[in-house]
């Protein structure tokens, strides 16, 4: 069905024949025909019997796949660009590729790079290559808090706010001593401030697993003790906060308090966190090993009950991609994180929505509506006579994590070589010529 090159050389009008719709923004759910006609909503009708005005039935590409989903593109919300400066691990071209294969619209990257995004210049350079490599993905960028990431000093966080930063993190730890200015930094540039809860560098979470596998662990205390600081600080000063890789069962049940309490926060975890604990780490699979580390079951169960209540707003996939040499270590040893945008939908959708843990709804709303208003943009919607911002995934096409599929340069996933439930078969991307969708081998 196309080729996700965002260059507009796919059919211009489809007709989506009894798909299951869902839109988080109108809590609709239900089975329909879809119309969508030079890249924007025509119709979406029970049954769609006559084709509007305008319409040339001749031009008109049927599709026919059913339990197929199509609901709005999904917003990642923060994931590492490695271009430049470790291109090795990924590219512009294979990080965007990953993300349009995955479903995601948009894509917000954090400042890792090297040099880090701390500055306005890198900051408008990074999103002009992939402006000008795949002008229909809408990508934004986290500009670094503080000055190289450091942690001693504040960035020049106006000259970033003008530039176009989506928010401001380090992420990473945050000195106690900085948080007050970067809040008030914040609240005056009214942009998000994304607070990293990592501090540990142990590999596990604290219990029973950690001790029987013999890992150095990292006690929860270790994330509520930033959490509870930073929450004291929001009562002085109610900057729009948003708590990245929540990953304790505790820390979800503080997040809710300050929801209730009124105060300006929201928060976030990863795809892995939501998949994956402690009881998985029997092979000390380096490819589990992430930061912060999977928690206990527990934390797990809290995880998902959180993103079903909207404790939770958003869940991150914070693709983070590393070499098979940096990864073939000793699990304590290996560095943090994984690759993830591509496989991520399927394997959430199979795992939780499947298997009865989380509604369809609860868990699009978590993967695209959500994280779009975390960031203070319009979500993506089905709003008819709007630019089309949609994805079609088929939870019954199979496909297996080769090397060969994956598009990243690096494979550093837990599920490499295993099959994976579930494929995004096209996509629509808001602009002109953004009508694409991934080529159905890869």
């Amino acid at each position: 069905m196309g080729d996700m090159t965002g260059d507009g050389s796919a059919a211009s009008t489809y007709l989506l024949r009894q798909v299951r719709v869902l839109d988080p923004v109108t809590h609709c759910d239900r089975i329909a025909d879809v119309l969508i006609a030079d890249n924007k909503i025509r119709a979406i009708e029970t049954a769609l019997t006559s084709l509007p005005e305008g319409i040339d039935a001749a031009a008109v590409n049927e599709v026919r796949r059913p339990g197929a989903i199509l609901g709005p593109g999904l917003v990642e919300f923060y994931s590492h660009a490695s271009d430049p400066g470790f291109e090795s691990r990924e590219t512009v071209d294979t990080l965007a590729r990953s993300a349009l294969l995955g479903g995601f619209t948009r894509l917000m990257l954090l400042p890792t790079t090297q040099p880090v995004i701390d500055h306005k210049a890198g900051l408008m350079q990074l999103r002009a290559r992939f402006s000008e490599q795949c002008p229909g993905l809408k990508v934004g960028v986290w500009g670094g808090l503080t000055a190289g990431l450091l942690g001693r000093q504040l960035s020049d966080l106006g000259e970033l706010a003008t530039a176009g930063a989506v928010g401001f993190t380090n992420a990473g730890a945050l000195p106690s001593e900085m948080l007050y200015p970067a809040l008030e930094y914040g609240q005056a540039l009214n942009k998000p401030i994304g607070i990293s809860l990592c501090r540990s560098p142990r590999p596990a979470r604290e219990g029973a697993a950690a001790l029987r596998l013999g890992l150095p662990s990292a006690s929860a205390a270790d994330e509520t003790a930033v959490l509870a600081a930073l929450l004291e600080q929001l009562d002085t000063i109610p900057a729009s906060v948003h708590v990245m890789q929540l990953s304790t069962a505790r820390g979800v049940a503080l997040v809710a308090e300050a929801k209730t309490r009124g105060l300006p926060v929201t928060a976030s975890t990863t795809w892995l966190h939501m998949l994956k604990d402690t009881t998985h780490l029997d092979t000390y699979n380096p490819n589990l090993r992430i930061h912060p580390p999977l928690g206990n079951p527990r934390d797990r169960e809290a995880l998902v009950h959180g993103v079903a209540t909207g404790t939770i707003d958003g869940i991150a996939i914070e693709h983070c991609p590393h070499t098979y040499e940096e990864k073939t270590v000793p699990f304590a040893e290996s560095p943090p994180g994984v690759i993830g945008l591509q496989m991520a939908l399927p394997l959430l959708w199979n795992q939780l929505v499947e298997a009865g843990r989380l509604s369809a709804l609860e868990l699009w709303r978590a993967l695209s509506t959500h994280p779009a208003q975390c960031l203070q943009q319009p979500p993506p919607s089905l709003a008819l006579h709007q630019d089309a911002e949609l994805v079609l995934f088929d939870p019954t096409e199979r496909w297996e994590a080769t090397p060969q599929a994956l598009a990243s340069l690096s494979h550093n996933t837990p599920w490499l070589y295993q099959p994976v439930p579930g494929r995004v078969v096209e996509l629509w991307l808001p602009t002109d010529s953004a009508t694409a969708g991934p080529p159905q081998g890869s």
